[in-house]
């Protein structure tokens, strides 16, 4: 990002607007602090695509990793199960 004082936008506003750029701004700082942004104007820049740019999307890989076969995590029988039930639902 390249920064211009405002005595030179005023002199040089030509010069200074053909900085400014798609993807670069340009900031005007007055008296040493910064005051003013000018960038580019993006006309009917779609919602995702300025979150794109702006680094808060990342769009979905066009090549996902691929489902597990056989999902992993524990199995029960079915007289586990009951007895997990059972002991869950005791008195309260």
């Amino acid at each position: 990002m390249r920064t211009v004082t405002k005595r030179d936008l005023n002199q040089h506003t030509a010069a200074v607007l053909g900085q400014v750029s798609g993807a670069d701004d340009v900031v005007v700082t007055e008296r040493g602090k910064r005051r003013w942004r000018v960038s580019a104007f993006r006309d009917q820049d779609a919602p995702l695509a300025r979150w794109e740019r702006e680094g808060r999307y990342v769009p979905p890989s066009s090549t996902p990793a691929p489902w597990p076969s056989h999902p992993g995590g524990p199995r029960y029988t079915d007289a586990e199960v009951e007895a997990l039930l059972d002991e869950t639902s005791g008195d309260h």
